[in-house]
């Protein structure tokens, strides 16, 4: 089988599944103000559909993980089922990430099917700003769920769009939520997708504006970052870890691993290009292969440019 790669050494063993393009939040990073409506625009693959394809993608690219997003992916119908038959493929790493409303509910039976870690989308542990992030009530209910998941025994880490002026004043109160709990959390830097696309730097709390909180209370210790990972990671000097997505201050697209593929059967190589490739299941592995390889193209050489792309239909 060739093997997929680009000029930098770069080829694909992380794969993103966005299961549904719809949501039970309506978080202002994802929806435009005033699109209020955030019904699904299509039912998402089924189960035997998307097995088919993560099948022949895993044998072409012997892929190493799978992050099951949305939308929101607790919404899909099958979901148990889908992790159980990933992990029969081979692939043991099968995560999730989730904006947690649904969680407390659903997390034993993830567990059970053989899911190994969740992300929880959390933008605020006060319940007005989680209201003005989300356009939704409820932040007991994802910290229920959270506890529940962390009763399970999966590893958890919680994920924080730092948006100036909206929440920026939460890093510290999220901060010691998540050492209170023993869990890492990541602060990620606004990303220019969908309609923020051309306004971000409107709202950008940089990597360095959140050292600086952090830094207020606690010494720092700098960690670094892994091989094709997202976050950079901090040692506080009470021994706790925290991790930081720069998308725009400290770009990682030069050992990006990550490939994109949709509810609708088309797959990204990179959030930067909102050119989907469609994949179907009567073409040849020559014609997949193709289509991968132009997938591997869209990645950017240095840095994060964005694209009117929403992250309700492609997921975090």
């Amino acid at each position: 089988m060739h093997v997929i790669r680009d000029q930098y050494g770069r080829t694909f063993r992380t794969l993103r599944v966005s299961l549904l393009d719809h949501c039970n939040l309506g978080c202002v990073y994802c929806v435009a103000p005033g699109a209020t409506d955030h019904a699904a625009t299509t039912k998402g693959l089924s189960v035997s559909a998307l097995l088919a394809m993560i099948g022949r993608l895993h044998g072409q690219l012997q892929l190493h993980t799978i992050r099951l997003t949305g939308g929101e992916p607790l919404l899909y119908a099958g979901l148990a089922e889908l992790i159980k038959e990933i992990k029969a493929m081979g692939i043991e790493d099968i995560k999730l990430t989730t904006n947690g409303f649904l969680l407390q509910r659903q997390a034993p039976a993830l567990k059970n099917a053989g899911l190994g870690a969740i992300n929880v989308s959390l933008d605020a542990i006060d319940e007005a700003i989680f209201h003005r992030m989300s356009r939704r009530h409820g932040v007991e209910r994802i910290i229920s769920g959270i506890d529940a998941t962390l009763a399970t025994g999966m590893d958890v880490k919680i994920n924080t769009v730092v948006m100036k002026g909206m929440n920026d004043t939460q890093i510290l109160p999220l901060l010691e939520f998540a050492f209170s709990r023993n869990i890492r959390i990541r602060f990620l830097e606004v990303m220019a997708m969908g309609h923020l696309h051309d306004q971000s730097d409107k709202y950008l709390f940089s990597q360095q504006d959140m050292l600086s909180a952090i830094a207020a209370r606690y010494e720092l210790t700098p960690l670094g970052r892994q091989h094709s990972a997202t976050a950079s990671y901090w040692r506080t000097d009470s021994g706790h870890v925290f991790g930081i997505i720069a998308n725009e201050s400290q770009p990682f697209c030069r050992d990006c691993d990550r490939l994109r593929l949709d509810s609708k059967g088309n797959i990204y190589g990179c959030l930067s290009s909102d050119h989907p490739i469609p994949l179907e299941m009567q073409e040849d592995d020559a014609i997949w292969q193709e289509k991968l390889q132009t997938a591997l193209l869209q990645k950017q050489a240095l840095r994060f440019t964005g694209s009117s792309l929403s992250m309700l239909h492609i997921g975090g």
